[in-house]
């Protein structure tokens, strides 16, 4: 088998186009929608599949995805009621920033030792109107030996310094909410109730409205249980900072969410990615199954 017949990629519709990357000989497989975010709505690691999908969400244009592994940018979570203050003028943004609402452009695939397409998302009027900083985003998603890695560029094309929140919002397909996971972590901040806490490496995410954050790991990795008696393990970029623990009672899923800043990061102006006028930054995040 050459490397082109280990890789494939196709082009589907299911309610908006979609393109699969396949990689034979791990039977490994993502599906991403770049008119929905650029969103990976499936990522299948040697036959087990890692995320949840609530179809409807996703078919339904108007919706909030709930599945498969959002885009977090320029903020992850949430702003002080839905807005915040920069240069002296007031700007509203939603949740989570304006990448996972904007439609992406494709921009290379290609098949060899591996399978992969890029995605950019350049700033637009409606990009300027909540956040005033002229950028692209270039992602390079790849298959390579059963592992899913998301190859991150973010470019300031601003006159002035941008500040920033890298994060993904991945929603892992669970049967149990109260998991053990591998890190080495000993803090967490409850959203709950604003408390800082001790971690002790498991949390009980039933009857929990609001996400955790995991404040002080200094390993940028962390493994949990999925079924079948295999963990996923996400590894990611130094500047990934937190892990960000969140669930919806009666719903299959554990949300896993790497972030570089914690909740209102644009409004407290605390753990900001500051890029010059006319740099990059370049960030790294993977998703592997533990055997």
């Amino acid at each position: 088998m050459t490397a082109n017949e280990n890789h494939t990629i196709r082009t589907y519709t299911d309610g908006f186009p979609l393109y699969e990357l396949q990689e034979i000989h791990t039977d490994s497989s993502f599906a991403i929608c770049p008119e929905r975010g650029g969103i990976v709505i499936s990522c299948r690691l040697h036959g087990q599949e890692l995320f949840y999908l609530d179809r409807e969400t996703f078919t339904n244009p108007q919706a909030n995805i709930r599945g498969g592994n959002p885009v977090l940018f320029p903020i992850a979570g949430q702003l002080v009621n839905g807005e915040y203050e920069w240069n002296g003028k007031t700007y509203r943004m939603k949740n989570h920033g304006v990448a996972r609402t904007s439609a992406w452009e494709v921009a290379e695939t290609g098949t060899g030792d591996s399978a992969y397409i890029t995605l950019r998302l350049r700033s637009s009027e409606e990009t300027l109107a909540a956040y005033p900083f002229e950028f692209e985003l270039s992602f390079t998603y790849r298959l390579k030996n059963g592992v899913l890695s998301i190859e991150q560029q973010y470019r300031n094309l601003s006159r002035e310094p941008m500040p920033m929140v890298a994060g993904f919002h991945p929603y892992f397909a669970a049967e149990s909410k109260n998991l053990i996971y591998d890190t080495d972590a000993a803090r967490m901040l409850d959203y709950n109730d604003n408390r800082e806490k001790p971690f002790e490496g498991h949390l009980a995410l039933e009857g929990m409205v609001e996400s955790a954050a995991l404040l002080d790991a200094g390993k940028r990795e962390i493994a949990f249980p999925l079924r079948q008696g295999r963990s996923v393990r996400l590894s990611y970029s130094e500047q990934f900072r937190y892990v960000v623990l969140w669930s919806v009672e009666g719903k299959p899923f554990v949300c896993v969410e790497p972030w570089t800043a914690l909740n209102e990061a644009l409004n407290d102006k605390k753990g900001l990615l500051m890029i010059e006028p006319g740099e990059k930054l370049e960030l790294n995040l993977s998703f592997a199954l533990d055997k």
